[in-house]
Parts: C-alpha cells; structure tokens; sequence
C-alpha cells in the first residue's frame, strides 16, 4: 500500500483527543466552539444590549441632564463654553445630520456596550472567560450606566476614549504610533472632559518609566515625546481658540469658581482672614449648616453668584481662585478631610441622595414626562434643540411597559460602592500576595497599575475639585474592573483559557 498517500487521511490520536503532542489542548476556532468558548459573556452582552433596547423603547427620544442644553447651543453656535469643554459638543455635531436625539442616545448605548467588550477581550488574555465576563457585567448591567448612556451628557464618550487609551498604552511594547494613538486619545478625552488633563500626566509618566527600562536603547523615548506632541497639539489648538474667544488662558474659565465652591464646605473666615476683597466671598454659617458646594455656584443665594456680572467672567473667577488657595493654604487638614469626605460618598453601599434630590433623581429612570427647563440659558438650548436639532418636540416620552421594566430593573441591579472599593483593592492585594509567595501567586503582570491608577485619579480628582456625583464615578468602573482582572493573571504570562 501507498503510504504516502494514505497520509493526509490519518487522523493522530492526539489529535482526536483535542490534545497536541506535547499535551497542551488545541484551541478549536470553528463558529461552534468559539461561541461555545465566549458563551458566558455573550449571554450578559445579549442582556445588556436587551436592556438598552428597552432604555431606546421606554424613554423616547433620550433623557436631559442640565448640561444637555448648553452641549447642543455649543454644536448648533460653535463656540468654547466658559464651564465645558466642546468635545462633547462636537460629538453632537457629527450626529446633527440625522436630526436625532434618538440616534445620539442609540450611538451612545453602542458606546457602552463597545466598554464591556473591550473589557472583555483585555481581560480574556490573562483570566478564563468566566472571570474576564465578571469584570465586564457591571458596565453591561448597571442600571445607572445604562440610564447614563441614555442621558445627553459627555461621560459615556469621554469614558471610551479614556479606557481605549489606557488599552493602547499597555497593549504591548509601546512605539512611536502608540504614543501618537494615545496622546490623541487623551486630547479627545480632556477636551471632552477637563478630568482627562491630569490622566495624560499619569500616562505620560507611564511611558517615561517603561523607556527607562530600555537604558541604553536609541530612541527609547521617542513614544513618549509621540504622545506629548500628538496630545498637546489639539490641546493647545483649543486653548488658542478659547483665547481668540474669551481672551483667557486655558480651555475653560471655571476652575476658580468651581475650587471655590468645593472649599465652602469647609472654609472659615475667621480662621483665613481673607483681605476685603476676599471678604465679600464669606459665608457667616457654620460649615454643617451649609449647603452642598455646587449650590454656591448655581444658587443666587451664593455670595459669588451675587457680585456683579456673570459667575464665570475672568475677573470673578480670580478672585474666587484666590479665596480657594487662601483657604486650603489656611485649612490644609479641613481640606483633606473634606476630600476624603467627599470620597467616601462614592464607597457607601446605599446610593446617597446627593448633592440634592433633584440631581438624585436625575439619574434615576423617571415615572413621567420630565417637565421642560425653567432657567434661561437652559431654555435657549431647548428652544435649540426643538427648531434646529431635532426639527420637532424633544421632551421625552415615558412608553410602559418598557419604562416600567428598567424602573423595576434599576431598584436591583448596579454596582454598589462598596463592591467598587473591594474591586479596587484585588490590584495590589494580588501584588502583594505574589511577592509573600516568592512570585508563584496572582498579580504577576504589571499590566494592572496603569487602569489601576487611571481609576483612581477620575475618582479622586473630582472630589477635590468639585464634589462628588454619581455620574463621576461610572467611567472609572471599567477601568477598576480591568485593573483587577489584569492583576490576577497567572504569571506564566499564557494567555488564560
């Protein structure tokens, strides 16, 4: 008989076990067993995606946030907002051809639902699928991300082009495309939301330490120097274009104010001795009987809404910077506990009803219609939105059963803040764990410190600067959830699974 040719009909008997000569099993790549493989996880996308079906049925066409208005007078009057920058915005722009606020809300939930894939498939490379579906599920089920991606607000977007940064950087070997992907991603995100600036310093040291690992290496630093120039060049095109505006220095003019009022939960003048000109800024009541920071932006009751002008006009808002620098240099432990105070806010098992009932409720899925806004500049983007936008009614139709469901779905299902803080401590538990066992332990890949970090500074910062908000805390649980993945991979560096 031929051998040869009878060859290609046999079959080893390895492979019929599924196992390759040296044991390792083979990895079946037909339709069949990779869904069979990824099973789990397209169980809870499907589920998530249910759920977002039924956020586009039950609220039509899309939930408004205060913000809301001012983003569409940006994307409809293109100029830089004094309080926002205008990625957002221009996000709205891009979409303004459909004349649609039902398309925005649906490229939104697409948005979301892009995060837990992109978790997903990070975590996959270093935990079974099981565990790489556990640290998706929370932005694929959390009630509150699903209501948040169907509000018109910028923290879905902005929480995409920060994990997807965060993803490039510590994909592999970083290289001069890398630092220039990154950087842009960056710029997208702090010209999106001004929380993103203090993100690309902690990137930036990120990819400085990986090139000093490299000494000696011809051009170890050039991914750096590619995210610095391809991050502050839309950055310092904007600024530009907010001085041709505003004649100021930035790409906003509220830090002043919005510093000021975060240090009103804490501020006494007796202790500060603030000089005249500060004086006018003092509030005579204790800080317990005071109300939450944000009021002494908005309210007309707040002793800066009441000097002359606009809040946010260049003049106002220095003198507010100064009275918050005096105060934190005069209160410097009242500071800090303050900020830890407002960060304990996002650990409570129970959601808080805070900063007031009305933000509350906000981000819950209302009963009925919301009303239209009351306040001036609110309105004039309504008025916007109906004539120009949507070229029709914007006010958002509650249609049951649909509402109903994700009402009821809401009461049960989110992440708690107590959840997010034992997620947050698997990182360096894992690390440590490694080290007392001699490296045969989790927490092998250093994959997890930079996610790790990313999380906690979109945590901390806010806290410090203005107050805490729920929607604050939602674009740092991906990130959290991949940090702790990451962190208990094996440290045989085989892919899982």
């Amino acid at each position: 008989m031929d051998r040869t040719r009878e060859g290609p009909a046999r079959v080893s008997g390895a492979a019929l076990s599924g196992r390759s000569a040296a044991g390792v099993p083979l990895r079946r790549t037909g339709p069949r067993a990779v869904l069979r493989r990824h099973r789990w996880f397209l169980a809870v996308f499907a589920v998530g995606a249910a759920l977002r079906v039924a956020a586009m049925l039950g609220y039509r066409p899309a939930l408004w946030f205060p913000d809301s208005y001012t983003y569409v007078v940006t994307a409809l009057r293109p100029s830089p907002d004094l309080v926002r920058p205008a990625g957002y915005s221009m996000f709205l722009r891009l979409l303004e051809p459909f004349h649609s606020f039902a398309v925005v809300a649906f490229v939104q939930h697409l948005l979301g639902l892009a995060l837990g894939v992109i978790v997903y498939l990070v975590a996959r490379r270093a935990v079974p699928p099981a565990l790489a579906t556990v640290a998706a599920a929370p932005v694929l089920l959390d009630a509150y991300q699903i209501q948040l991606e169907h509000l018109l607000v910028s923290d879905v977007l902005f929480a995409l082009l920060v994990l997807a940064a965060v993803v490039v950087a510590t994909r592999r070997e970083p290289t001069t495309g890398t630092g220039a992907a990154v950087g842009l991603l960056l710029a997208a995100a702090a010209l999106t939301r001004t929380v993103g600036l203090p993100l690309l310093v902690v990137v930036a040291a990120w990819f400085w330490l990986r090139a000093r690992r490299h000494r000696g290496r011809p051009g170890r630093f050039r991914p750096l120097a590619a995210l610095l120039a391809a991050a502050l060049l839309p950055i310092g095109g904007y600024a530009a274009w907010f001085w041709q505006t505003h004649h100021r220095v930035g790409i906003i003019g509220a830090n002043g104010v919005f510093l000021y009022a975060r240090t009103m939960s804490f501020a006494d003048c007796a202790v500060m001795r603030p000089p005249g000109d500060l004086a006018v800024l003092c509030d005579p009541r204790p800080p317990a009987l005071r109300p939450p920071s944000q009021e002494y932006i908005w309210n007309d009751d707040s002793p800066l809404v009441r000097l002359p002008g606009i809040t946010f006009r260049a003049s106002t808002d220095a003198l507010a910077a100064r009275f918050a620098v005096l105060a934190i240099r005069s209160q410097p432990l009242d500071y800090l506990a303050s900020v830890a105070t407002e960060l304990g806010r996002t650990f409570t098992w129970e959601r808080q009803v805070y900063p007031t009932r009305e933000i509350y409720d906000l981000y819950e899925f209302p009963a009925a219609s919301p009303e239209p806004p009351a306040r001036h500049p609110a309105t004039v983007g309504h008025r916007l939105a109906e004539r120009e936008y949507e070229r029709g009614p914007v006010r958002t139709v509650v249609a049951e059963p649909y509402a109903g469901v994700l009402r009821a779905y809401q009461g049960v299902a989110r992440l708690p803040g107590a959840v997010l803080l034992a997620v947050l401590f698997v990182p360096p538990v894992a690390a440590a764990a490694r080290r007392l066992t001699g490296g045969r332990g989790y927490g092998g890949a250093a994959g997890w410190a930079l996610p790790w970090t990313a999380a906690l500074v979109l945590l901390v910062v806010p806290a410090a600067t203005a107050e805490y908000d729920h929607r604050y805390v939602l674009p740092a649980a991906p990130l959290a959830c991949l940090a702790a993945a990451v962190a208990l991979r094996r440290p045989s560096g085989r892919r899982a699974g």
